[in-house]
């Protein structure tokens, strides 16, 4: 709902949608759904499960928007119930799925670059999303977090209801097991 090009800041809006307003809800929506869709392919590492888990994501919001403080940014607040759903749609998943199924994706590849470069580009992204995929979802969780979003140990440790020493140890033998994977497969290549 923007009014005359400018777009109301996640403030007003969360107020909006706080006393039942569902259009500035859904105005909350638009502006953070890539990012959350965004943050859920990164802990699922599944297209279709990334959907799931934010629309999930904006379905908890909807229904705690009361219990929101304002403590933290909108964005960080609902990067947290995100974590959430897909901790809760990996375990739902991992119950019913049989064999998963590999779907490949890639980012865009910038046109400036030589076509040596992107496809070392494109085959180094599909090692680091197998690497990340391998890692054990406690481990994923905090790297995203930290290395991705830019979190705190504290933030994180708050989130996930963990010690900090927790939390940094669970991001060091995540970046360990990566870069293990990856130097592995950089020197079986060579």
């Amino acid at each position: 709902m923007t009014q005359g090009g400018v777009r109301p800041d996640d403030g007003t809006l969360l107020l909006r949608a706080q006393s039942g307003d569902r259009a500035a809800f859904s105005e909350l929506v638009r502006i953070h759904q890539d990012e959350v869709y965004t943050l859920a392919l990164r802990l699922t590492a599944d297209r279709e499960m990334a959907a799931d888990v934010a629309q999930e994501a904006f379905v908890r919001a909807w229904r705690a928007l009361s219990k929101f403080r304002g403590d933290a940014k909108f964005s960080t607040w609902i990067h947290r119930i995100v974590v959430n759903a897909a901790w809760t749609q990996r375990r739902k998943e991992s119950r019913h799925r049989a064999d998963p199924i590999d779907e490949s994706f890639s980012e865009p590849v910038s046109e400036s670059i030589s076509p040596e470069r992107a496809a070392e580009s494109a085959a180094m992204q599909g090692r680091l999303r197998q690497a990340m995929e391998a890692l054990p979802m406690s481990a994923r969780v905090v790297v995203v977090l930290k290395d991705v979003y830019g979190w705190s140990h504290g933030e994180i440790s708050e989130h996930l209801g963990i010690t900090v020493a927790a939390a940094k140890v669970r991001l060091h033998r995540g970046r360990k097991q990566l870069r293990t994977d990856l130097w592995s497969d950089v020197e079986a290549r060579a």
